[in-house]
């Protein structure tokens, strides 16, 4: 079998900023470093960005990855008409979006998520991959992401594999053991 090569794009500074910031009001975390922007700082450990999740949108196994660009403009776009209605001052040293306080992060995600927004269905998808990035990092070996200490996987309580690296939960999850192998079963499980 032919392993067919990942590709991952590459995006400016402005579209990483904002697309850092809109990870982190998905799943929050701590600032990186006292003067960071994208952060928000409104809550400890790592969120979002720690855990990959510029690396998994750069990813072309998403399929978003080519319109990265894009989707930072138009939530800065976004940002811009709600910053008007909402009578707000924009610091033009970041990218719009950044520029926003947490609580206006949100609100104006909200307003993009909602049923009904003509662009609803790629925020959706864009807040759904940077949930992934935190608690499954599909973007990464699972092995490797926890001997790293991923944050999101961590934080969610995913164990170490066994010495071979497979996962064996001595408890079933039904509390007994539904089944018995079947006997042609070899010793890695797989059927004979």
């Amino acid at each position: 079998m032919r392993r067919i090569p990942e590709r991952r794009v590459d995006i400016g500074p402005d579209a990483t900023l904002t697309l850092e910031a809109y990870a982190d009001t998905i799943v929050p975390g701590e600032k990186r470093w006292p003067g960071d922007r994208a952060i928000a700082g409104v809550s400890t450990g790592g969120g979002a960005v720690v855990c990959g999740a510029i690396d998994l949108l750069r990813w072309d196994a998403t399929g978003i990855h080519d319109g990265l660009e894009d989707l930072a403009d138009r939530v800065n776009g976004h940002t811009r008409d709600y910053a008007e209605k909402a009578g707000l001052t924009l610091d033009p040293a970041v990218p719009p979006f950044v520029s926003l306080d947490y609580d206006d992060r949100v609100r104006l995600i909200q307003e993009l998520t909602t049923p009904g927004h003509p662009e609803k269905d790629f925020w959706v998808l864009l807040s759904l991959f940077c949930n992934m990035a935190f608690d499954s990092a599909a973007h990464l070996h699972t092995a490797e992401a926890l001997a790293d200490g991923h944050p999101g996987l961590t934080a969610m309580g995913i164990t170490q594999p066994d010495t071979d690296g497979l996962w064996r939960f001595k408890d079933s999850g039904y509390g007994r053991q539904l089944a018995q192998p079947h006997p042609d079963t070899t010793p890695t499980g797989s059927p004979a």
